[in-house]
């Protein structure tokens, strides 16, 4: 084992982690190396870069040696240090939600234009605040696209939905962290189908807005969630309608997870990763469900697997569905899906 007997300085620490990780084929290498030792030091890059001959103790530098046994060892930097940003904002991240992906801020930044192009078409003066709206996010995880949006739209009401509850704890945390868990409900609900709500609300049960409790859907049968822009139910029908549904949701064959990284295929949650042995067998029924949800006007902006248009843009070659549009990646990769409600 390569225990650490002495004190070692940042570069030689960093040397080392750097060849070792090198060695192990990790991908980006020299990145994870620092980001480790940032997370072990609790430094930035700036004092690193600064401080190359500066003595670590010999605690801080087997914590840096164990993570990168571990990292070299296939667990993802992430993981390792709890921590990824994304559209300039820090998560928790942990083994129970998917690892944010810089693709995935197409999903906020159509989401935006199109809002933004509604307001203009209305004639509403800018800038736009969000002021009134409810928003979906399907397949929260992390939350990283709720609490963007949240940030970017300080006027929204947001509702993050997530089969798995371990998720919808830490997307809670993530939350709290940015300020934004008093405009924030969540919901364990496999896509939108858990939300339909067949009795009317009793009043004063749902936990304040200011509370950052998980609202589960059998409490919602008895809640008031109209301090929250939810009108009471119809009959039958349910009181939920939104203005936006975003989501990305598992998009991966569950017959590609041999070509997977071994950083995504032995750590990441399957059940935020695989969407069906093709991958794309979820898309089906989140728009067909979206269609029922999103009031006239509303939008719906999806994130696409890579090989994932062919399948999807036929279901909303429909009569519900207008101004249909594919916005590509940076990579050129058609990467999210946009259309409005009829």
């Amino acid at each position: 084992m390569n225990r650490v007997s002495e004190a070692k300085s940042v570069r030689t620490l960093i040397k080392s982690g750097i060849a070792q990780l090198r060695d192990a084929q990790v991908p980006s290498y020299t990145l994870a190396a620092e980001l480790l030792l940032l997370h072990v030091l609790g430094r930035d890059r700036t004092w690193m870069y600064s401080h190359p001959e500066e003595e670590i103790s010999l605690v801080n530098a087997e914590h840096y040696s164990a993570l990168i046994r571990r990292r070299a060892a296939g667990e993802p930097t992430q993981h390792l240090t709890g921590k990824q940003e994304f559209w300039g904002l820090e998560f928790e991240v942990t083994p129970d939600v998917l690892i944010p992906r810089p693709e995935t801020e197409h999903v906020i930044e159509v989401a935006l234009e199109r809002l933004a192009a509604r307001e203009i078409r209305a004639g509403r003066r800018q800038p736009f605040s969000g002021e009134g709206l409810r928003i979906a996010d399907v397949g929260t995880g992390s939350g990283c696209i709720a609490i963007a949006l949240a940030k970017a739209l300080p006027g929204a009401i947001l509702f993050a939905l997530d089969i798995s509850g371990a998720a919808l704890e830490v997307a809670r945390r993530n939350a709290e962290r940015h300020g934004v868990s008093d405009r924030m409900l969540f919901f364990q609900s496999d896509l939108l189908e858990d939300l339909v709500v067949a009795t009317p609300f009793a009043a004063n049960v749902l936990p304040h807005p200011s509370t950052t409790a998980i609202v589960p859907c059998e409490l919602l049968r008895n809640g008031d969630p109209q301090s929250f822009g939810v009108p009471h139910p119809t009959g039958r029908d349910s009181p939920f309608r939104f203005d936006v549904v975003v989501s990305n949701p598992p998009y991966v064959g569950r017959r590609e997870a041999a070509t997977l990284m071994r950083e995504v295929r032995e750590h990441e949650p399957e059940i935020a990763l695989y969407g069906g042995e093709a991958g794309y067998e979820l898309y089906a029924d989140l728009i067909a469900q979206s269609a029922k949800y999103l009031l006239p006007r509303g939008i719906l902006v999806l994130e696409l697997g890579h090989d994932s248009l062919p399948a999807v843009k036929p279901l909303l070659d429909a009569p519900a569905w207008t101004g249909v549009s594919v916005t590509n990646d940076l990579a050129g990769i058609p990467r999210v899906f946009a259309a409005e409600r009829s």
